[in-house]
């Protein structure tokens, strides 16, 4: 059975009138790799601030194995962080930097040296012990902080942006080796970041705040596939927003008509809303698919009724991104304006990127169970 080892109860931070975080509830289970997700000042970072000591809550508590830690200093919590830049100490060695925090606590330097010497395998840096950190790259000062924070042996350590400061390819080395060195520690990770695919590869579970409220909390395949709101949605990765009207809801399928598109949109379930009340559909640019013109009748998906779900338009822009290609396609709205929709294509061959071109008249269409329908 899962165990909370972190709880937030109506946490509540204000600098002057403005509220950095407002009325937070939520809890951390031990073990898990927990993201807090969303743009700059959405008071992410102040909610770790408030868990690692570095402020005090306005209102509410924070309580780490049903202990109330509000007054507690930052040494005395069973918390450790890394930050954003690494903070290794210049003028000392890799095995000193990470024995830093064990001197403080006046541990014995046996006792030391044995963890020093276990945090450094842990994090691959076994045999660095002598070496300066400008004698290191990114990645290595990365793991050095890592270390340092391990050594210590936490409940709980935090990450805030921890792969910011590295470039694309070691970002995604990275990534893998954290998910591995948390699941080897098997100790509860907390990490603040602004990326969403960093966020989606990395966490078991992902808390979307925006303007200091909590949004969301879900597991990343929840967050992407069922948003609660159109901020989530457009948070997390790309898609297309709708709006629209329920025009038929019934169990087993219902309908949106908005006036971005000439066809009605059709799902293969009902919708837990008023009819006729405004809603709006997320639709993924991966879910849509193109077609060539191929006559007049429109491509069968097989699961949505003639006359929906299948658009004409023109491609207006494209973007090789190497594994797929990004197409904006113009389709003509009722009203006689145009609206562009993404659509992403997977590159399966070497000439796939060939098969579309620009100003080309395309089909698109979207099975009845992509749409994710949004009530606010």
């Amino acid at each position: 059975m899962t165990k909370p080892i972190i709880t937030f109860e109506n946490v509540t931070k204000r600098f002057g009138k403005l509220a950095a975080v407002d009325d937070v509830s939520l809890t951390v289970n031990e073990g898990e790799f927990f993201a807090l997700l969303g743009p700059s000042g959405c008071g992410k970072t102040t909610l770790l601030r408030m868990l690692a000591g570095f402020e005090t809550p306005t209102e509410g508590r924070i309580l780490i194995d049903g202990q109330d830690i509000s007054n507690v200093p930052p040494n005395k919590r069973p918390v450790n962080m890394v930050f954003q830049s690494y903070a290794v100490f210049p003028h000392m060695n890799v095995a000193d930097n990470v024995a830093y925090g064990l001197v403080v606590d006046k541990v014995g330097k046996a006792e030391r040296d044995r963890r020093v010497e276990e945090a450094l395998e842990l994090v691959q840096l076994g045999g660095y012990g002598g070496r300066k950190p400008d004698q290191l790259s990114g990645g290595q000062r990365q793991r050095v902080a890592l270390a340092r924070a391990l050594v210590k042996r936490p409940r709980v350590l935090l990450l805030d942006e921890p792969l910011s400061a590295l470039d694309a390819k070691l970002r995604e080395q990275m990534r893998t080796e954290l998910c591995t060195l948390q699941e080897k520690v098997g100790i509860t990770f907390i990490m603040v970041t602004h990326d969403q695919d960093e966020a989606l590869a990395l966490a078991t579970r992902c808390a979307v705040m925006n303007k200091g409220v909590l949004r969301q909390v879900a597991s990343p395949n929840d967050l992407y596939e069922f948003p609660n709101s159109r901020f989530v949605a457009d948070f997390i990765g790309q898609v297309n927003l709708f709006e629209g009207v329920l025009a038929v809801d019934e169990p087993s399928h219902a309908v949106i008509r908005s006036p971005d598109l000439p066809v009605d949109i059709f799902l293969d379930h009902g919708v837990t809303g008023a009819r006729g009340g405004a809603v709006w559909a997320a639709i993924r640019p991966e879910k849509i698919e193109l077609h060539k013109i191929e006559g007049e009748a429109a491509p069968n998906l097989g699961d949505a009724p003639t006359g929906t779900n299948a658009i004409q338009g023109v491609i207006k822009h494209e973007a090789y991104l190497g594994g797929s290609s990004t197409y904006e396609v113009e389709v003509l709205t009722p009203n006689g304006g145009g609206r562009r929709i993404k659509v992403q294509r997977s590159n399966l061959t070497r000439w796939d990127q060939e098969d579309f071109k620009l100003g080309e008249t395309v089909w698109l269409c979207w099975h009845a169970c992509s749409p994710a329908v949004l009530l606010s």
